[in-house]
């Protein structure tokens, strides 16, 4: 047998996985990490905490597998994005702790570094569609601001599954995919941008050399083997983004394709040849881990998390009744939202808890149930509630649309897809097939195993995925629902921009406690 491994380096931990030459998912193990929060914005990670849940979830794998690691023909990662590890000329982290993703500390460094450079022109070069503050370069420049003396040790920065690959093989390197989330890559010129770069006042040199996902950056070096409990010289190669490889196991691979990751977050991304932009809804771009491919996606903050707070908060009784049946607390609340009608008896749910998005009209904007009165029950809630997150994501849905070729079905991955009242929900609104396969929450994973499986050598191209995916179900759109859905989206809309109005006037009126 022929297997692969692949890494998950989220934001929670690392996932070793194990795959066979097919794609199919033999064992998996997960090892948390911990972030810090040691001020307002600041989101931090150590990375020497990534290595060891690298080495601790690769040996647990290599136990509960019970399988020759001599089988293991190549490796790949996929990383969390935006990382930001300072290394001296040595290759040694000068700072225990490293900005992750979410971190935002960097505002003021943002807003100077757009009083050289048009804001709207740095984001059709790059197609960075998060807050800026997010981004490689400018927590690069809080570097330089708020810790000099580290900033002038600084010989390269480094993203997060960079870093680990430099554990792995000694060799400085990234990929395009993880390059277009550094603030300062070209998205169409596939490089590192001398204009950007000389806005910030950066050196090219601080950052990695840039290289195809499925480049082989080198072998497995005998310390890196010795630690992990597997063979040296084991093919690495250079891995990707999450939000490309996460694509890239969801199928989203051919021009047109979408999927739909439904967690606490939910986005929806489309693979391109160009990259999606809009100056007004702002999608966010990553160079796709597939050659000459772009992924293009929306996010709304606050979709599982919606749900969770009207279970924590509105539904005591239900999780009370599932414990006593032994039963999932979302199995009973789906059961309850199926009592009640399409629409909701009118109740509309705006699933803005966690602010707005770039399609909102404010930030400020917060969630609402509209229309409630005497007759509603707990089921119209929580139908309501299923129903504006669906159809937040319609709204994502229609701006890709607008932008650029969107097939007319769509693979879901994350914990709600298990859900058959909410895919069909989802068919309905978004008036696409929805399709849901085995894959579930191991999208980057196998994303990452198939990158392993071109760059050693074992696949020709990535078409084997599509064969990797077992269909479970598919949620075709009920005609007269999505009809519905149709009549109930203008008035979504509208209620969406007078909830960012209401917003508004409360942080005005000083009302923003």
């Amino acid at each position: 047998m022929e297997t692969l491994l692949a890494f998950d380096l989220g934001t929670g931990g690392n996932k070793a996985s194990l795959y066979d030459r097919q794609g199919r998912l033999l064992a998996a193990e997960f090892v948390p990490y911990e972030t810090v929060y040691p001020r307002t914005g600041w989101h931090e990670q150590r990375p020497e905490d990534w290595w060891q849940s690298v080495v601790s979830s690769t040996r647990r794998l290599l136990e509960s597998a019970e399988l020759d690691p001599a089988t293991i023909r190549g490796l790949a990662i996929s990383g969390h994005s935006l990382g930001c590890v300072p290394l001296d000329r040595d290759g040694r982290l000068l700072r225990e702790l490293t900005p992750i993703w979410s971190d935002a500390r960097a505002v003021a460094e943002a807003e100077d570094f757009f009083t050289r450079m048009d804001p709207a022109d740095w984001y059709r070069r790059t197609g960075n569609g998060f807050p800026p503050q997010h981004y490689t370069v400018f927590k690069i420049l809080w570097y330089r601001r708020h810790e000099p003396d580290m900033f002038r040790q600084i010989a390269q920065v480094l993203g997060t599954k960079d870093y680990v690959n430099y554990r792995l093989t000694g060799r400085l390197a990234t990929d395009h995919s993880y390059a277009s989330g550094c603030g300062v890559y070209d998205l169409l010129q596939a490089r590192y941008s001398k204009t950007l770069l000389a806005a910030a006042d950066l050196p090219r040199e601080l950052l990695p050399e840039i290289v195809a996902s499925t480049e082989l950056l080198g072998p497995l070096t005998a310390a890196a083997a010795g630690a992990l409990g597997l063979p040296p010289g084991l093919p690495v190669a250079c891995g990707g983004v999450d939000n490309s490889c996460m694509a890239l196991g969801a199928r989203c691979f051919q021009p047109g394709r979408t999927y739909a990751s439904l967690g606490s977050s939910m986005w929806i991304a489309n693979a391109s040849t160009q990259p999606l932009r809009d100056d007004r809804s702002k999608p966010y771009v990553f160079t796709h881990v597939v050659p000459g491919m772009f992924t293009s996606a929306m996010a709304i903050f606050s979709g599982g998390t919606s749900l969770r707070w009207v279970r924590d908060q509105l539904c005591a009784n239900v999780v009370e009744e599932a414990a006593v049946c032994g039963q999932d607390p979302y199995e009973r609340l789906m059961e309850l939202a199926a009592q009640s009608p399409p629409g909701a008896h009118r109740l509309l749910f705006n699933p803005s808890l966690a602010g707005g998005s770039s399609l909102d009209s404010s930030p400020a904007i917060r969630g609402a149930l509209l229309g409630l009165d005497l007759r509603h029950t707990q089921a119209d809630v929580i139908r309501a509630t299923l129903e504006g997150i669906a159809l937040n994501l319609r709204l994502v849905l229609d701006e890709l649309r607008r932008l650029g070729e969107v097939a007319d079905e769509m693979v879901v991955v994350g914990g709600a897809s298990r859900s058959r009242l909410w895919r069909q929900i989802l068919a309905d609104a978004l008036q696409v097939a929805i399709v849901k396969t085995h894959v579930g929450q191991e999208a980057a994973s196998l994303g990452a195993a198939a990158v392993a499986a071109v760059g050693s050598g074992l696949w020709s191209d990535f078409s084997p995925l599509d064969q990797a995916h077992q269909i479970e179900a598919i949620a075709h759109p009920d005609p007269a629902t999505a009809a519905l859905y149709d009549r109930i989206l203008p008035v979504f809309r509208q209620a969406a921009g007078d909830q960012a109005r209401l917003a508004d006037l409360q942080r005005d009126a000083g009302l923003d406690l």
